[in-house]
């Protein structure tokens, strides 16, 4: 998979999570891929200082991440 490839398919996992961030007025953006394994987002809105970012970081992000680009092994938040 190429690097457009891989951002394009990481774009579309966010997709699929973006809506249930906006539903609690917050929202996400890809910011990096690095090595095509390593992915940075920056949680945006209500999730930047919500006290369970980094549960819906780990079990929903990185988790739909995982489903359509299973070669991603972490994925990080920016503050």
């Amino acid at each position: 998979m190429t690097t457009a490839e891989l951002t394009n398919t990481v774009e579309l996992a966010l997709e699929e999570i973006r809506p249930f961030l906006k539903s609690d007025g917050g929202n996400i953006t890809l910011i990096d891929i690095q090595e095509d394994k390593h992915v940075t987002v920056r949680l945006e809105g209500a999730c930047v200082g919500c006290s369970v970012n980094q549960m819906t970081l780990k079990a929903g992000v990185e988790t739909t991440i995982k489903k359509y680009a299973p070669q991603i092994e972490t994925v990080t938040n920016i503050a």
